[in-house]
């Protein structure tokens, strides 16, 4: 016990430090690593609905893009300059702190998970992906198209100048400077991203092991029986949507802050097939492999920048870096399920007989 205590007190030393030794080769490392951690918390919560509940989730970056609007309205000039009865409401801008957000993206985030869920209970398998894939299209759509008549969301043209995140008025968007060491912004939002991690980390381990991931765990492997059982799945599957969606509407709201500007450009389909190979490569289901497979995936496009330019002037620019950096990220994927197909990190498989000692055969 005393070992594994001294692990986690290493690791947090390690975390806490690694971006204030980053930060000295640039900043554009940091944020990357920010970036990541931003993933982790998209992919725990989509864990929560494909690995846990076994429901394959295609439009899970709908929440992502609800909680990131909405920080974005509640903290932008936008709805001040567009509605007059906002702006004689709030005389001084609307400025919500992060008290307001995070319960409130979570909040609407889970609203629109159920949403989801009711109408696609019965669905199983590719139905149910077709399905989900619709939705998170569907509210892309609508985000790029709710200009007119009354402009909401502004289009295609998206929401800008949106407040920094503030945490008992300390400015995320300023540098702190602390006996002449300067800690930049991006370094600060790393350690709130970081918070937000392992709080997530906290929640979906107790689940795991509540009734409710039992239960979540029971249906993924068969339904019938789960429902034989005595498990009320219609409601077990509308807490799975709704519990994952919270993650989503929590990591767009940080997102819209951390950016500065959200469009619906950001909330492509790519986005969430890029969640859903997360929690499929890094090991469905178990949670160290899942935050492995976003740390991997988030971060080899930015690496692989470093590999895509030398190649692009090896055949004398006639292939995009951008093209070639998505094709090498496709056959890291590919290799990686080749030789691992349960994912890098896969569960411990359970049911199996051990295997007989050699000097008992």
């Amino acid at each position: 016990m005393k070992n594994k205590w001294l692990v986690f007190a290493v690791c947090a030393v390690l975390l806490i430090a690694a971006p204030l030794v980053v930060q000295q080769f640039g900043h554009a490392w940091v944020r990357i690593m920010a970036t990541a951690l931003l993933y982790v918390l998209l992919a725990l919560g989509l864990n929560l609905i494909v690995g846990y509940a076994g429901l394959l989730d295609l439009g899970y970056v709908a929440f992502y893009a609800v909680g990131a609007y909405m920080y974005a309205l509640l903290a932008s000039p936008h709805l001040f300059e567009t509605f007059p009865a906002v702006k004689a409401m709030f005389p001084n801008g609307l400025h919500a702190p992060i008290w307001l957000v995070v319960p409130l993206a979570a909040a609407l985030a889970a609203i629109a998970g159920v949403l989801l869920g009711t109408p696609v209970l019965k669905l199983r398998g590719d139905y149910l992906a077709i399905v989900t894939l619709g939705f998170g299209e569907i509210i892309r759509v609508f985000l790029n198209n709710l200009e007119h008549p009354v402009n909401i969301t502004n289009g295609p043209r998206g929401l800008d100048r949106i407040d920094p995140m503030r945490i008992f008025g300390l400015n995320f968007g300023k540098a702190l400077d602390i006996g002449g060491f300067k800690i930049a912004s991006v370094t600060l939002y790393y350690w709130l991203f970081l918070v937000l991690v392992v709080f997530s980390v906290i929640i979906c381990h107790r689940l795991e092991l509540s009734r409710i991931g039992r239960a979540w765990m029971a249906i993924r492997e068969d339904e019938v029986a789960a429902k034989a059982m005595g498990i009320n799945t219609r409601n077990m599957k509308l807490l799975a949507f709704g519990m994952g969606a919270t993650f989503g509407g929590v990591s767009g709201s940080m997102f819209a802050a951390f950016q500065g500007f959200v469009s619906p450009e950001s909330f492509s389909l790519m986005e969430s097939i890029m969640i859903v190979a997360m929690v499929v490569l890094g090991g469905m289901g178990h949670l160290p492999g899942v935050i492995l497979g976003a740390l991997l995936l988030a971060a080899l496009p930015e690496v692989l920048r470093y590999v895509a330019s030398p190649l692009q002037e090896m055949t004398g620019g006639r292939l995009d870096a951008s093209i070639l950096r998505q094709l090498l990220i496709a056959l890291a994927m590919i290799v990686i399920m080749l030789l691992r197909p349960r994912g890098l990190w896969p569960p411990a498989e359970h049911g199996k007989a051990a295997p007989v000692p050699a000097a008992q055969r």
